[in-house]
């Protein structure tokens, strides 16, 4: 068990890059201290696959006290990691029959439905006491939120009623079609649009940026920025030099070596021909381990600040490197190649997969041995 273990694939984690990627985003809300924006972490999926358990404790020690879930059970996992003093929000608000455990973790929901938020009001009226809630206004999405004819309807005084005396809204939020296209006129609509629910609650927080719509500016910002991908390294910009620290590094070991002759071919279906003597790597790591189908025949490794490319298809647990132009003696049984580090990093294996960086990172399963740098 010890050698296989040593010669896993491995993943390594920074956490203190993390943490940095959080303050240079909370640093954007404003030009001189103390910033005109609370930042907030989404760490829902299990910390975009990187670990809840090392991610949000080394948030909350930087001094993040707000954090996004999706799943009520997602929050639940989160509050056993930080202190009490931190507030939770679920994205997705209280499946029916949930609503329970989401008061008894305290936890606060977003609420996008007026059943949603009916039943938060009928638990809240159960128990006498004022629950806190977030209200989601949808802009354009589509996707979650109140529709603009049933946010109309909303009312600061209907809270007041005995229907809906128990929800004490605490903020008010919206989620961005293509903030990573600043050019898009979308954005400026959802904040126009944004700006009109805004009104109907004076006073309210509001929160409109998620990672991309920190960099449209200061207009989109309000009160609560919400990053979750760029915290881990994905470009908020594409195209652009990309502002934040890369976050991991994936390395897989050398399983065995070979050499072919011109016109062989390698891996499932024979996709790729040699065109000349070649020497051919198999690595551990596969599909079943989040290296993405798609990267065959497309992606390239990294040995010793040497590329080299990818040939034939991505099995389950392994891939076939033409390590020709690499130093032979190095390339043992072993020898860790790098799949993802700082010079070819996460946006550029997407790029290479015909994907985007969040599937990257969602993706990368449990096989791999982890290890975390600490923040």
């Amino acid at each position: 068990m010890l050698i296989e273990h040593s010669t896993a694939a491995a993943l390594t984690i920074d956490l203190g890059a993390i943490v940095e990627n959080w303050r240079f985003l909370g640093a954007r809300a404003g030009s001189s201290p103390p910033p005109t924006a609370a930042c907030a972490a989404v760490v829902k999926a299990d910390a975009y696959g990187l670990g809840l358990a090392e991610v949000a404790p080394a948030l909350y020690q930087a001094g993040c006290r707000e954090f996004f879930v999706a799943l009520v059970h997602e929050g639940v996992q989160l509050r056993a990691l930080i202190p009490p003093d931190a507030t939770v929000y679920v994205l997705h608000g209280p499946q029916p029959g949930a609503e329970i455990e989401c008061a008894q973790h305290t936890l606060v929901p977003v609420l996008n439905s007026p059943d949603q938020l009916q039943r938060w009001s009928n638990l809240a009226n159960t128990r006498g006491e004022r629950l806190p809630a977030v209200l989601q206004v949808d802009t354009g999405m589509r996707r979650l939120g109140f529709e603009a004819r049933d946010f109309e309807a909303l009312h600061v005084e209907a809270f007041a009623s005995a229907s809906l005396s128990g929800v004490e809204p605490i903020l008010l939020m919206s989620h961005l079609v293509s903030a990573e296209d600043p050019a898009d006129p979308i954005n400026r609509i959802q904040l126009e649009q944004f700006q009109i629910a805004r009104k109907r609650w004076p006073g309210l927080r509001c929160s409109l940026a998620n990672s991309s719509g920190i960099f449209l500016g200061p207009a989109w910002h309000f009160d609560l920025l919400r990053p979750g991908a760029a915290l881990y390294g994905v470009a908020p910009v594409p195209n652009q030099p990309n502002p934040m620290r890369p976050v991991i590094r994936l390395q897989a070991p050398i399983i065995q070596t070979r050499t072919i002759a011109p016109g062989d071919r390698v891996g499932y279906n024979h996709t790729w021909r040699a065109s000349r003597p070649t020497r051919v790597a198999t690595l551990s790591v596969g599909y079943a381990d989040g290296y993405l189908r798609s990267l065959s025949n497309r992606a390239i490794v990294r040995f010793m600040g040497q590329t080299a490319p990818l040939i034939g298809r991505v099995s389950m647990d392994t891939i076939t490197v033409d390590v020709t132009e690499l130093p032979e003696h190095q390339l043992t049984p072993g020898a860790q190649v790098d799949l993802i580090d700082s010079a070819h990093d996460i946006n550029q294996v997407a790029t290479e997969a015909g994907t985007n960086a969040y599937e990257i990172l969602t993706s990368l399963g449990p096989r791999y041995r982890r290890q975390y740098l600490a923040a």
